[in-house]
């Protein structure tokens, strides 16, 4: 299973979602998520049918790295403004970004 690092630090497990049929589902009719999705590509999400709020990060590509250059917390049943600089997306529970410490300028990596 692929992991989301900062600096080398491991911050959670990542799920991947690169095929059409995952981007669409993305965590539609979960109850939870231990770890972040990334959704590649990704400029805007939804949380239409969402059981639970989630965070969200906009990320642009900066080499290997993933440069977060935005970040929302949304409740369910909202729909989130395009980025249009974001060329995807990372989700988890609401309430991760804080416990990581992720924040605007932050620059992940996926392996």
């Amino acid at each position: 299973m692929p992991w989301l690092l900062r600096s080398g630090e491991v911050l959670a497990s990542a799920e991947l979602a690169t095929s059409r049929r995952d981007r669409r589902r993305g965590l539609l009719g979960r109850d939870g998520i231990d770890g972040a999705l990334l959704i590649e590509p990704a400029r805007s999400i939804h949380t239409v049918g969402m059981r639970f709020p989630i965070d969200v990060a906009y990320c642009r590509r900066n080499g290997q790295d993933l440069e977060v250059i935005g970040t929302k917390t949304m409740a369910p049943w909202r729909i989130g403004m395009p980025r249009l600089r974001a060329g995807c997306v990372i989700e988890a529970e609401g309430g991760a970004f804080q416990r990581w410490g992720l924040a605007t300028g932050d620059l992940l990596q996926v392996t």
